[in-house]
């Protein structure tokens, strides 16, 4: 339908078209070079750093305003990993009590081990201890007046390809498998209720590896209408200022904005991790977290990554808030999860089921979210059909 109201009622934003998003052609086969990419094509807007490298070639497919900084957000947790892990002696199991705190805080970007971490080894310290090991260049600690806030801590996409091939090509084995293991099973729902499927979750198909993050934002979908109120310590990752005064301040001096809504995904697509993905990207003041969400999905399907697989379906928008999808074609079946207000989905088929009625709108179809497993009526898609053109009904 052209408009939707969530299924617990909430403001109503209209999202993108529902047209089918046409999909970039396929990277170059193992015979082939890679052609010159084109200039990225960013919404207006929105400032982006990308970097895309390919470990099979040894070059990057995709540069853009890679060396400028951004704040990290989640994505220094990378960092704090290695610092930890770097302790480890040669053939050294991982304490048990690390491992579950270290594979919370990559998995499911649990803030309370971050923070754990930050405060207990020196804060700051860890950026400085990972840029002379690593040889970052643009990489620095949170700006003076914000020790504690780990996610102030300033990150490049050139730094961060240089952190996944120390991960992937430097690290030890242990260390390699605890931190690539546990990218590679990210959870859809992060553990303060945001959405992280975003960008490289949710442009590739399997194998992939994520480490998102997110700074800005009010409300994320998934299992939360808002999320958990973070402690101090933790607040540049999920809750920064948003206010013009010292933030603005910091930001002016360092370079770094601490301002705009920050959303990014970083990780590694294809067989044996065969590309490193990062792009770091900044959205006007005020927009939604569904809108940055999709807009960072469209540009990451968008680039020339090698060994990528792109999921088959249509995408399609949607709009309200609370908007759930549901284990089958009933509002009677349980709850999968919640969409971030606005946000794009990705539908392989359709299927009657229960008629929902919206005035004046009302469908019986149901449409299939494969990236969630589950069921969003049609009433709540953004396109003025019942049932959704040229999709098929499910088997």
């Amino acid at each position: 339908m052209a408009l939707a109201l969530g299924l617990v009622g909430a403001s109503l934003s209209l999202a993108a078209s529902g047209a089918p998003r046409p999909q970039p052609p396929a990277g170059p086969g193992d015979g082939e070079r890679a052609a010159a990419p084109p200039a990225v094509n960013l919404p207006p807007g929105v400032t982006a750093g990308i970097a895309v490298y390919d470990r099979q070639r040894g070059e990057f497919t995709e540069q853009h305003d890679a060396d400028r900084q951004f704040r990290s957000a989640s994505v220094v947790k990378l960092l704090l990993a290695l610092d930890v892990l770097d302790d480890l002696g040669p053939g050294e199991k991982v304490p048990a009590a690390d491992r579950a705190r270290l594979e919370a805080m990559l998995t499911s970007s649990d803030d309370r081990q971050a923070s754990h971490y930050w405060a207990r080894r020196g804060g700051s310290q860890i950026i400085q201890r990972m840029v002379t090991r690593l040889g970052l260049t643009g990489t620095a600690p949170p700006p003076a007046g914000y020790p504690g806030y780990w996610g102030y801590t300033a990150l490049t996409a050139a730094d961060t390809v240089r952190v996944y091939r120390h991960i992937l090509d430097d690290a030890s084995r242990a260390v390699r498998d605890l931190i690539m293991d546990s990218l590679h099973q990210a959870t859809r729902c992060a553990a303060d209720g945001y959405d992280q499927g975003f960008g490289i979750a949710s442009a590739f198909e399997h194998p992939r590896a994520v480490k998102q993050g997110w700074s800005g934002f009010r409300s994320g979908g998934c299992t939360a209408d808002t999320p958990v109120t973070p402690d101090a310590a933790a607040r540049a990752a999920d809750a920064p200022s948003r206010s013009g005064g010292a933030g603005r301040a910091a930001a002016e001096a360092g370079g770094v904005d601490l301002v705009r809504e920050a959303l990014h995904t970083t990780g590694t697509v294809g067989a044996d991790d065969r590309a490193i993905v990062a792009v770091f990207t900044l959205h006007p003041n005020g927009t939604s977290y569904g809108t940055a969400y999709s807009r960072l999905t469209r540009l990451a399907s968008s680039l020339n990554v090698p060994g990528a697989q792109r999921p088959p379906g249509d995408w399609y928008g949607t709009w309200g808030s609370g908007v759930r999808v549901r284990a089958d074609a009933t509002t009677a079946s349980a709850i999968v999860t919640k969409l971030p207000a606005g946000v794009d989905v990705l539908v392989t088929c359709q299927q009657r089921g229960k008629r929902i009625e919206v005035p004046p709108y009302s469908s019986e179809w149901w449409a299939y979210l494969p990236q969630y497993g589950g069921y969003l009526t049609n009433v709540y898609v953004d396109t003025p059909h019942e049932r959704l053109p040229g999709v098929p009904e499910c088997g």
